[in-house]
């Protein structure tokens, strides 16, 4: 066996790494109204899509996107998946759901919790509304909301769900 292919000796650790995030300009607008407790998307001019978070400009159009339009944080589960294995660092302790949320007024979905219900009762299409921290808590990040949590609202007609330009 060569040197190349001889086994290796290796040690597996933890680090941590410090890193800063320069947000863009659609990005700041987006997390300095999470932090008032607001959450704000934009829009494409031509085909209309409500995008949240803000990119800037439209993927499909390829133009910019300045419209801002205000959201409610009310939604509707989109897809789910349930985390059954732990994450090193993170504090939740499975299970727990994670699921992409479409808000009422955007085309896409985020990337969020949903908690407040037995895991078994959660489906696509359910209705949501953001549990906030308190507001003494509030700084620039979506982890303003604590999780998503079910209202007592009709589930959303999962067929309503596609993505549709205007």
């Amino acid at each position: 066996m060569s040197d190349d292919q001889a086994p290796k000796d290796y040690k597996e650790s933890f680090i941590h790494l410090e890193y800063q995030y320069t947000a863009g300009s659609a990005t700041t607008t987006f997390l300095n109204q999470v932090k008032e407790g607001r959450l704000v998307g934009q829009s494409c001019p031509k085909c209309k899509a409500v995008y949240v978070p803000p990119r800037g400009s439209c993927p499909r159009c390829g133009i910019a996107t300045s419209i801002e339009v205000p959201l409610t944080d009310k939604g509707c589960v989109e897809s789910f998946t349930v985390v059954h294995i732990p994450i090193p660092g993170n504090p939740i302790v499975p299970p727990y759901v994670c699921a992409m949320i479409r808000l009422d007024e955007a085309d896409i979905s985020f990337l969020h919790l949903v908690q407040d219900i037995e895991i078994d009762q959660i489906r696509i299409g359910m209705r949501v509304q953001a549990v906030w921290k308190p507001k003494d808590e509030w700084t620039h990040s979506l982890e303003n909301i604590k999780w998503f949590a079910p209202i007592d609202e009709p589930d959303v007609d999962v067929s309503t769900l596609r993505f549709k330009p205007s």
